[in-house]
């Protein structure tokens, strides 16, 4: 094993699992925030496959500052319509002149952001509902030396730290899943559910409460029993769904805020809040786990748009996942597991500052009888931090 800065600790206090009181939130892929950080990625693996393509090497850039302006839209039973267009606009640096030759940044990051919204939200109106903007200034010199020099392991560009924990609870597997799949493969037979799913967990003792905010399309709503029955079919999905994940009890509360007789519901045109009135920016929702998690360490890094060779920001917060999910499968009497990775600006990113592991172990084992087995795992993970790039690069990696 290598001489790296890792220590392993115990952790102080109980395993979330055990705390009286969880709670975990997720932004499902049609929330602003959501929207945004799901641009900035995608426009982010474009430039780098294209520097890849054309120079052998991912150049300087980060896409990270991606905004959306919302818009305002008049939904009505059967179909509506969009009244002012959602505006987004792509803001970041990149590398527009290499080796003598022009790259068409803006160009490639439009096609990007475009085919991305095209791909993921059936219900949007490219021609129409969203304005697409790009803004590219160049990099800062400085960080471009930093990030330009030539060496197997690249140097991190800040000194910035990420976090990470496995395995994750009942309360957030529940959460995690119930996004992913209603704005998957329920969506896809059930038309009527938006992309637009905001979930909210809460366990009390041995109770989770489940709340979801579903974005109903209006296209597919003819009147108010129709929505209702929409409603009541999603609560019985994710009702289904939870007993999946655990033995306590749940219940499922969908669309809280409706009033029926007031008929004020959560009926869109699109499938997104973004069309009337709400607004995002990059790095406000998940964190790169996909989770928003009160309950532990947070990391406040936007990791989506982020250059995946060197930024800090967002390999050390993959990375820090990526470990603890090998430390909790791969090392016997694991529980808990928390990870914190800190790099200092201008060091090699195999070699953090400080890789950090705290541990909550199976009764009879402790701390000390798996140490060495962490260490080495955690070495490992490290000796292997640039196939993160790869991976975040090739789509195999989600940011948020």
């Amino acid at each position: 094993m290598t001489e790296r800065n890792i220590h392993v600790q115990p952790a102080s206090g109980l395993a979330v699992e055990d705390q009286d009181i969880e709670v975990v939130e997720r932004k499902g892929i049609g929330h602003p925030d959501s929207i945004c950080d799901g641009i900035a990625e995608t426009v982010s693996r474009a430039l780098a496959q294209t520097y890849i393509d054309r120079f052998g090497t991912v150049l300087h850039y980060n896409t990270d500052e991606t905004q959306l302006v919302a818009g305002t839209a008049a939904p009505a039973y059967g179909g509506g319509e969009v009244l002012e267009p959602i505006y987004i606009l792509v803001v970041g640096r990149a590398t527009k002149k290499f080796d003598g030759e022009r790259i068409p940044a803006e160009s490639i990051a439009l096609r990007a952001a475009r085919d991305y919204l095209d791909e993921q939200f059936p219900h949007l109106d490219l021609g129409s509902d969203v304005i697409v903007d790009v803004q590219f200034g160049e990099g800062s010199g400085d960080l471009q030396t930093v990030f330009g020099e030539e060496a197997t392991v690249p140097m991190a560009n800040d000194t910035s730290y990420g976090v990470g924990h496995a395995p994750l609870t009942e309360t957030e597997q529940i959460v995690r899943n119930t996004e992913q799949k209603l704005t998957g493969e329920y969506a896809e037979s059930n038309p009527v559910v938006g992309q637009d799913v905001k979930v909210m967990g809460k366990r009390e003792g041995d109770h989770i409460d489940v709340t979801v905010a579903v974005a109903m399309v209006d296209e597919h709503v003819p009147d108010l029993e129709a929505y209702k029955s929409a409603v009541s079919d999603v609560e019985a999905f994710v009702t289904d769904l939870a007993e999946e994940y655990t033995d306590r009890d749940v219940t499922v509360h969908v669309n809280t805020a409706d009033d029926y007789d007031a008929e004020s519901i959560y009926l869109t045109t699109t499938g997104t809040s973004a069309e009337q009135g709400d607004d995002g920016s990059v790095g406000r929702g998940n964190r790169a786990n996909g989770l928003i998690t009160p309950n532990r360490p947070m990391s406040m890094e936007a990791t989506s748009g982020k250059n995946p060779v060197n930024h800090i920001g967002k390999i050390y917060n993959l990375l820090s996942t990526e470990i603890a999910q090998s430390v909790a499968s791969e090392v016997d009497g694991i529980r808990q597991v928390q990870m914190r990775l800190l790099s200092q600006i201008g060091s090699p990113i195999d070699e953090p500052h400080v890789a950090d592991a705290t541990v909550i172990t199976e009764d009879g084992v402790a701390v000390g009888d798996v140490e060495a087995d962490i260490q080495a795992t955690i070495d490992d993970e490290l000796a292997d931090v640039t196939d993160i790039t790869r991976q975040v690069i090739e789509g195999n990696l989600s940011t948020f």
